[in-house]
């Protein structure tokens, strides 16, 4: 399944990607990490940590359908979500079992919502189109059950992030959430949960919707 609108806001991944073979090349990245015997699943063991299947998952910014195809193999409800047209290519031919759809996650309006957990992996928080934060992440919480968990991973310094990529301090982020409706609850360092520290370079938050 793939649909979009029409106009949809400049994300600073299609100006930082590299245009035409970005998605194919982003997927072959991970793919010669597996080859290599790096275990790319770090978001889907986490998930699968808050919540066992067959809790229903929105993969916001899927990107090439990674995290969402893991976590539908090991038998979760997926739908992956992403801006970008080529992406959701690469996602479509290579996992036919998940829900795919092109769409902006600041417009964000899906058939189906009341998702368990919406994973945003990475760095799709400081990738979004300038600007479109809040809106972002108000949408992503409209599709959550009440009680229903956002988890974000993403870069808080130039290190952590693609080249041309500007940082979104976290405090940002907590204030879109907050107005979201969305509590603050852990963050970690890493996708394995080491402690957080503020001077780390990148976070991830778990924040949680209201029963």
């Amino acid at each position: 399944m793939s649909d979009g609108l029409e106009g949809e806001p400049r994300t600073r991944w299609s100006e930082v990607s590299g245009g035409i073979g970005a998605a194919t090349a982003y997927q072959q990245r991970f793919d010669d990490l597996a080859a290599s015997g790096v275990d790319i699943h770090g978001e889907a063991a986490f998930v699968e940590a808050l919540l066992p299947p067959p809790a229903r998952v929105l993969d916001a910014g899927c990107g090439t359908g990674r995290v969402a195809t893991q976590l539908t193999a090991l038998g979760y409800r997926c739908v992956g979500v992403d801006a970008d047209p080529d992406m959701i290519a690469v996602a479509e031919q290579r996992d036919t079992k998940t829900s795919w759809v092109r769409q902006d996650l600041s417009r964000l309006q899906l058939r189906s919502q009341a998702f368990d957990v919406a994973v945003l992996a990475g760095n799709v928080v400081p990738l979004l189109a300038p600007g479109t934060l809040l809106q972002a992440v108000e949408r992503v919480a409209a599709h959550l059950r009440p009680g229903g968990l956002v988890v974000a991973g993403f870069g808080l310094d130039a290190a952590h992030l693609p080249p041309g990529c500007p940082v979104t301090p976290l405090e940002e982020y907590d204030r879109a959430c907050t107005v979201a409706g969305l509590s603050v609850g852990p963050r970690y360092s890493t996708w394995d949960k080491q402690v957080w520290r503020p001077d780390a370079g990148y976070v991830v938050a778990v924040n949680h919707l209201a029963d």
